[in-house]
């Protein structure tokens, strides 16, 4: 999710901050290894590097640039670079969850990803991520293509166990409940929307939001009717910091909050994702529409703006409550 979000440096951004990317370049390596849990020692960066890594050198590391949770650095060897994010406060788990994601959404062989390698414990305290660095494009994406490819990643993600993921994980800073689901109405209002009106209302003392939701997640069953919902793999914070372009032009995407969910809820950032017309109509190609699909937009927004208000404070509170009022004059609820 949002905030001071240095490309694919933080797990947390804000629309109306400044934005600069950093530069990612794909590493060569079997596709089958997965990433793995990196022991103590010293320098456990180093370590995996000019080991696991196969590099025999290290020339050169630069600072990438920081956002409000992690900061970022290139590690150039003769192996090729990679890309590193460390968090000197935060255990592995913030991590553990974001390489569980990013390398789900790899093995769709869809949509293009950075390769997590590993993650692991950091001697000083906190934790560290090593990944593919992917050198990016000038363009920031072609919106068809990033479209086409966003929904063959939602056609070919599916989950026979229900609707969550096998961790919790982050939307920002935020704790996000994966805890799996048979049903998507009820995951959706108690581990996302009834989540973050709880959160409003310890953090805030606000009652009227929070009682104002829970109406709405008791009664919002008829926005999903003659809907058919399948568990696909979302990448669960898509906004335009967290797309970018490889150098040949094709969509790569950042930074997830990955679960398995409706696929209409991957648009919940679009007021801060900036998809246009070529988008949905490549996206819909591939995943064809479903029947009350606008209506249900702005209910999936409510989630990220709840977030917002939590993370960030009062700004958000009017967007989120004037989605809240609405759809309680619609529902008649």
């Amino acid at each position: 999710m949002m905030v001071a979000h240095m490309g694919v440096i933080s797990t947390v951004t804000s629309c109306f901050l400044s934005v600069s990317v950093s530069r990612h370049r794909r590493t060569s390596s079997p596709r089958s290894r997965p990433f793995a849990l990196a022991a103590m020692s010293n320098d456990p960066i180093r370590e995996w590097i000019l080991s696991e890594g196969k590099a025999r050198e290290i020339s050169k590391i630069r600072t990438i640039g920081g956002g409000c949770i992690n900061l970022a650095s290139r590690y150039e060897t003769d192996a090729g670079s990679f890309f590193v994010k460390t968090n000197r406060s935060i255990g592995p788990s913030m991590f553990e969850g974001e390489a569980l994601g990013l390398s789900a959404m790899y093995e769709t062989s869809s949509i293009r990803v950075p390769r997590p390698f590993k993650v692991g414990a950091l001697p000083t305290g906190g934790s560290f991520i090593i990944m593919e660095f992917i050198e990016f494009g000038a363009s920031r994406s072609n919106q068809s293509a990033l479209g086409r490819k966003l929904a063959e990643m939602h056609k070919a993600g599916k989950s026979e166990k229900g609707f969550g993921f096998d961790v919790d994980n982050t939307i920002g800073s935020t704790p996000q409940i994966n805890t799996w689901a048979s049903d998507w109405i009820e995951f959706y209002g108690e581990r996302r929307l009834g989540y973050q009106l709880k959160l409003a209302r310890d953090q805030y003392g606000d009652s009227t939001i929070y009682e104002k939701g829970q109406r709405l997640v008791k009664n919002m069953g008829p926005l999903f009717e003659n809907v058919v919902i399948e568990p696909c793999l979302l990448h669960g914070d898509l906004w335009s910091g967290n797309v970018s372009s490889d150098k040949n032009g094709e969509p790569v995407i950042l930074d997830p909050a990955c679960y398995y969910g409706h696929n209409e809820a991957e648009f919940g950032m679009s007021w801060c994702a900036g998809f246009g017309g070529s988008f949905y109509d490549a996206y819909f190609e591939v995943m064809p529409k479903q029947p009350g699909f606008e209506s249900r937009r702005d209910l999936y927004m409510l989630y990220h703006y709840l977030n917002h208000y939590n993370l960030f404070g009062s700004g958000y509170r009017s967007s989120a409550m004037s989605i809240i009022d609405d759809y309680l004059r619609m529902l008649k609820a």
